[in-house]
């Protein structure tokens, strides 16, 4: 994931302030994921979990990053594909219901842990997290379907 956003921030970045805030606000999502799931270079104990606060901490960015896409970022998406022609304005229509499948996962996940106080809720945590990181992995893509569409193929000269 953290290269597809490498890529992503070479390929558009500079573009628009807006898509590199996007951008930026992916990364931070990223490296929270990580620092969660205890992967390198954040590696946690062997079963040990994070600790409520920075789990907190990851759902509030998840749903700022979430919240951006939906408030900010893809009405402007679709209005300027739908400016460039049918083709764009049919591939933004058909990725947006499987980005919204994304982002309901994601509030599923952000509404059982982001207040968790129990223990038991928490024996599903890696899984849940797991299947998270597999929506967010989609959903990066799709978006950048998305983005690469209006900017690759129907820039304006």
């Amino acid at each position: 994931m953290l290269s597809r956003l490498e890529q992503a921030q070479q390929r558009w970045g500079g573009s628009h302030s807006v898509i590199d805030n996007w951008l930026a606000e992916r990364q931070e999502l990223l490296l929270l994921y990580c620092k969660v799931a205890g992967l390198s270079p954040f590696e946690q104990d062997d079963h040990a979990l994070p600790d409520q606060l920075q789990i907190q901490t990851f759902c509030q960015i998840l749903m700022d990053y979430l919240s951006a896409g939906h408030f900010e970022i893809y009405d402007n998406l679709v209005a300027a594909c739908k400016e460039k022609g049918p083709q764009s304005l049919k591939l933004a229509q058909s990725l947006y219901p499987r980005i919204t499948d994304t982002t309901d996962l994601a509030l599923d996940f952000n509404d059982k842990y982001a207040e968790a106080q129990s223990d038991n809720l928490m024996s599903d945590f890696d899984k849940d997290l797991s299947e998270l990181g597999e929506a967010l992995e989609l959903r990066f893509a799709l978006e950048d379907e998305l983005i690469d569409n209006l900017y690759a193929n129907h820039s304006e000269d």
